[in-house]
């Protein structure tokens, strides 16, 4: 069997990384990583992007002669290839419901990406938030207390066991701890469960001792 491979940008700041890295190391699936630099000078960091994908992104999933690029593709990809770690739920409606969300999350929340950029390195106060940013902090709160209160019976994350919802909404949690966004004290519980999962800290300790610094990212 082919090992996976999975190329990364720059744990720091690469939210989209973060989420089919989660789904993999949470589920204990076996795979070696490759990080990229990403907004570098260096000629040769876009050329290690473009020797995973012509598409010119991260991340990039390799599987012996499948490549899937696009982090909710590459989820998509790992439920199929290992279905015994049930990252969609096994009732049609609960996955019906998860998919969803994590459209929502893949297409929507502009205005919290563009004004809270993932930056661990970043310490954690508060910025003064858009009526938009505010209105995507509102529903994202709307999603997970609707997931919580109709499948949150069977364990702590969104559709109780850890799936591709909660690694879709991963880089939210940091974004709210981050810019000090004032939440209700669910979502700061479901925040809590998702700090305390040993892929989410390896992650976030993996990130903070970076030493690249983007200056672009670093305005906010």
């Amino acid at each position: 069997m082919a090992t996976l491979k999975l190329a990364i940008g720059n744990k720091n700041y690469s939210s989209w990384s973060m989420r089919p890295w989660l789904a993999l190391r949470a589920n204990d699936i076996p795979f070696v990583e490759t990080v990229i630099p990403l907004y570098t000078d260096n000629p040769a960091d876009k050329q290690q992007i473009l020797s995973f994908s012509r598409a010119g992104k991260v991340p990039v999933l390799v599987d012996g002669e499948t490549t899937v690029w696009d982090s909710l593709a590459i989820i998509e990809y790992i439920a199929e290839r290992y279905p015994e770690k049930k990252l969609w739920p096994d009732d049609a409606a609960a996955r019906a419901h998860a998919r969803s969300v994590c459209a929502e999350m893949h297409s929507g929340f502009v205005a919290l990406r563009s004004e809270c950029g993932m930056n661990l390195h970043r310490p954690i106060r508060a910025v003064a938030l858009s009526a938009d940013a505010k209105a995507n902090v509102a529903r994202i709160e709307e999603i997970w207390r609707e997931c919580r209160a109709r499948y949150g019976a069977n364990g702590p994350f969104l559709f109780g066991r850890f799936g591709a919802a909660d690694a879709m909404y991963a880089p939210v949690v940091h974004r709210f701890r981050t810019y000090a966004i004032d939440v209700a004290p669910d979502t700061k519980a479901y925040m809590d469960t998702m700090m305390a999962l040993p892929a989410f800290q390896e992650w976030t300790r993996e990130g903070i001792a970076e030493t690249l610094v983007i200056a672009k990212f670093e305005d906010a």
